[in-house]
């Protein structure tokens, strides 16, 4: 089945941000009602993050209040993550727990065995939706084209294969930012104050971002791009692109041949300039696409860890960078 590029989705208005704040309170689970100051022996809230957009804002909200971990070491693909029994045991003794179910199934797993009592499960501050490799919904769809179809390997996540990637859409990743704020208030009354200014500083540069994106964006040349790991559907949605996936959700999953001469296609259909790569997975088959067609190759960063090789030193960085190679790759008008 051939992809009709043209058919972005339009992303359905969500939920006011408020919304987050009553989705925390269910996010955190089995927590004492008279939650007080817990953390280790220097009196912090210690905080065991999942992966690299759930540490950044334990420490943009929390900053000196909290001491954050991470289960995701720099360099380490997330959705490949295998958690060892200690690592089980430290999310145990963690004061809160943050993490992304359906992202990381060994995560979903040990968070299930640790026994930890405050957890936040971002997937329940805001929707997930369902994306296919060429940014709109496949659900339901059969033959080749539809998202896992074409290259034999599933790439589905969660319930009805959604897509985790919502920390690449600043509205989104806003109101995770919200119900996490109100989680380590609940959790650490004491500084409630202080969680909830940072919270709030921290929404308003993410609402910076958004206006930066939707200005730079509105008046491109094309609005599709090709990228290896089909990770953007979201951002591709809240401004208006159309996202063409080498591969599915799984950065490692290998496409059919079929797919790779549909791409060419559309990369000639579409005046595509730019096969998009990222740090984190090999570049193998950007590079084998952009070699077959003429094109350049760039990076366009799904944020699910730094490393030194990153455009950037923080989640803003990184963004900004894709910011600008997707402006630079799209063209103007």
């Amino acid at each position: 089945m051939k992809m009709d590029v043209m058919n972005v989705r339009r992303l359905i208005p969500t939920a006011a941000l408020a919304g987050a704040v009553a989705l925390a309170a269910t996010a955190l689970t089995a927590c004492s009602g008279a939650a007080g100051p817990t953390g280790g022996k220097d009196g912090k809230l210690d905080v065991m993050a999942s992966f690299y957009p759930m540490q950044f804002l334990a420490e943009r909200i929390g900053k000196d209040h909290v001491k954050v971990a991470t289960l995701t070491k720099p360099g380490v693909e997330p959705h490949d993550l295998e958690i060892t029994p200690k690592q089980t045991a430290q999310l145990g003794e963690a004061d809160v727990v943050l993490y992304l179910r359906s992202l990381q199934p060994a995560v979903d797993k040990a968070v299930a065995q640790s026994g930890v009592k405050n957890v936040v499960d971002a997937a329940t501050l805001t929707k997930l939706e369902v994306h296919g490799t060429s940014g709109h919904d496949h659900a339901g769809e059969e033959g080749e084209g539809a998202e896992g179809a074409a290259d034999g390997h599933d790439h589905s996540h969660g319930e009805a294969g959604e897509d985790p990637h919502v920390w690449l859409d600043p509205v989104k990743y806003a109101e995770i930012a919200k119900g996490v704020g109100a989680a380590l208030e609940k959790s650490d009354p004491d500084h409630a104050a202080d969680y909830k200014k940072n919270t709030d500083e921290l929404l308003a540069e993410l609402g910076k971002l958004d206006t930066d994106f939707k200005d730079g964006l509105k008046n491109t040349a094309s609005k599709t791009f090709i990228t290896t790991h089909s990770a953007f559907g979201y951002l591709a949605e809240r401004y208006g692109l159309d996202q063409e996936g080498i591969s599915g959700v799984d950065p490692e999953s290998e496409p059919s041949p079929a797919h790779m001469k549909e791409l060419q296609g559309v990369a000639k259909k579409d005046n595509v300039t730019t096969v998009f790569f990222e740090t984190l997975a090999s570049d193998k088959t950007a590079k084998t696409l952009a070699t077959d067609t003429g094109l350049k190759t760039d990076v366009l960063d799904p944020l699910e860890g730094l490393t030194d090789k990153s455009q950037g030193a923080d989640y803003f960085e990184v963004m900004r960078s894709n910011l600008k190679n997707l402006q630079k790759a799209l063209g103007d008008k």
